[in-house]
């Protein structure tokens, strides 16, 4: 198995308890490792062997729009599921960083999803 990594994206998604923590987008990073079989690609030099990681990027960019989360772990399970669901790999694990804690470098939420044999 072979993995595609996008390290801290930076996306602005509405996501907080209180009501005015996700009254705006706030600053988040996002890191997606993709587990799958990309042999065929190597060899091939064709993108459409693989997935591409520009279109995942370009989408979770925009996928905030016109949602907001209370928990970082209903956002971290959304975000996975669409990947799941659009994109198709092995596996995907996601990392979601906030920065609401001042004494705090981030906080984060991590989960993985793993397709069905």
């Amino acid at each position: 198995m072979s993995r595609i990594a996008i390290v801290d994206l930076e996306v602005f998604y509405c996501v907080g308890v209180p009501d005015e923590e996700r009254a705006k987008p706030q600053r988040l990073l996002l890191t997606i490792e993709i587990d799958l079989d990309f042999s065929a690609a190597s060899v091939s030099d064709r993108i459409e062997k693989t997935i591409d990681y520009n279109e995942i990027a370009q989408d979770l960019l925009t996928y905030g729009e016109g949602r907001s989360w209370k928990l970082l772990e209903k956002l971290a399970a959304n975000v996975a599921d669409r990947i799941m669901t659009a994109y198709r790999p092995q596996r995907v694990a996601v990392e979601v960083k906030k920065f609401i804690i001042p004494q705090a470098r981030y906080v984060s939420v991590a989960l993985s999803r793993t397709r069905g044999r």
